[in-house]
């Protein structure tokens, strides 16, 4: 085969007449479309995308109609004890805000109002002068806006990015949901993987690429991985107009040695519906979640380069643990700390998950931040 030229495509899914259009408009003139720009129109599409159809995607099980949990959904403990890291960072830096970046249910807005005023900081209190949301789906838009409902104008929703943040910055599940860049090495050649949408049916399809992964990948056994592009531009800009406060990221993933691991020769990208997960992203397209890994190395660099300094780094079961979790747990009803466990536990959402906090270095954090007093990982960054 030509280096210059496109593999033949495999596989092959068929996609309704709409779909066909609205991929085809997006491709090249070859009918090409990189992995990246067709999950951001399988997720996001107008009307067509996953998180723009209206439906329900969030809730405990597949019974609900929902595809997923999230941890706020799983338990309010997890809420309740986010809370006391978002109390002592909102007392530490004099931020009156807090500012959540896709607050899928809100489900963790809620919970966090109730327990920061619980805690004497909240909107009750008027230490905390505002709760906004930036979110991209209209109809998660709308679902938190009924669940909000009760605290009025004190919670907002922005259409835009402030200039500067003067904040505490929350993104709970918010990276693994940006398009990646998915990368293939064959005997040893490193190519782009895209989609192939000229048919009926979509296919698989490389090209040669000059895109490495950032780290050597040893070995020369056949590998696939990805390249958060977006996830890194969304963090540069964040970390460039956060000017006091902080940032908390909260999602799976690892560090870049184990993300980039030679055993990890198939990626990550994941498809989630009715609580099931599948590997392939071109069937059902618009009617699943697409995700991937976080790298949190890569995320952790885009800050630092934009005057950020990382404020730690651990697993979501350390975290909460050190936020007192345990604690938490036992004023909930008895039938719901099984639940509140399962955040913490390594075999659910204790250690898959990561917790990645960075603030402004021109104020360097001068406290101990609760969430990261034992068990920080920074070191692995």
């Amino acid at each position: 085969m030509d280096d210059s030229t496109p593999s033949v495509a495999s596989g092959g899914h068929e996609v309704s007449p709409a779909w066909q259009r609205l991929l085809r408009a997006h491709a090249d003139g070859e009918g090409w479309l990189p992995f990246d720009g067709f999950m951001a129109q399988a997720l996001y599409a107008p009307g067509m995308g996953y998180y723009s159809r209206g439906l329900p995607v969030l809730g405990q099980s597949a019974g609900d109609g929902s595809d997923f949990v999230t941890a706020p959904e799983l338990s309010p403990a997890f809420a309740m004890t986010l809370a006391h890291q978002v109390a002592q960072w909102l007392q530490a830096t004099g931020v009156q805000r807090v500012v959540e970046f896709g607050a899928g249910s809100g489900a963790l807005a809620e919970g966090l109002l109730r327990a920061l005023d619980l805690l004497d900081v909240g909107l009750a209190s008027g230490k905390l002068q505002r709760y906004e949301v930036v979110e991209v789906s209209a109809s998660m838009r709308q679902q938190q806006q009924r669940r909000l409902a009760k605290w009025g104008q004190a919670v907002q929703w922005l259409d835009a990015w402030p200039a500067t943040l003067e904040a505490v910055v929350l993104g709970n599940e918010v990276l693994d949901a940006m398009p990646v860049k998915l990368l293939q090495r064959v005997d040893g050649v490193w190519h782009e993987l895209g989609v192939s949408c000229r048919g009926a049916a979509l296919a698989w399809q490389t090209r040669p690429t000059e895109l490495r992964p950032p780290v050597p990948v040893a070995g020369a056994h056949d590998y696939r991985t990805e390249l958060p592009l977006q996830a890194v531009a969304w963090t540069r800009e964040l970390a460039q107009r956060l000017q006091r406060g902080v940032a908390l990221l909260v999602d799976y993933g690892f560090a870049q040695a184990e993300f980039y691991h030679p055993q990890r020769h198939g990626g990550t990208v994941m498809c989630h519906r009715a609580h099931r997960a599948d590997d392939d992203p071109l069937r059902d397209v618009g009617s699943k979640d697409i995700t991937a890994h976080v790298d949190f190395t890569a995320v952790a660099l885009a800050a630092q380069e934009a005057g950020q300094e990382v404020v730690g780094y651990t697993s979501q079961g350390r975290f909460l643990l050190n936020c007192g979790l345990l604690d938490v747990a036992q004023t909930l009803p008895l039938a719901q700390r099984g639940r509140a466990l399962a955040l913490v536990h390594e075999h659910e959402m204790g250690e898959l998950f990561k917790v990645l906090a960075f603030a402004p270095a021109a104020h360097q954090l001068v406290w101990q931040s609760m969430g990261f007093a034992q068990g920080d990982r920074s070191h692995t960054l």
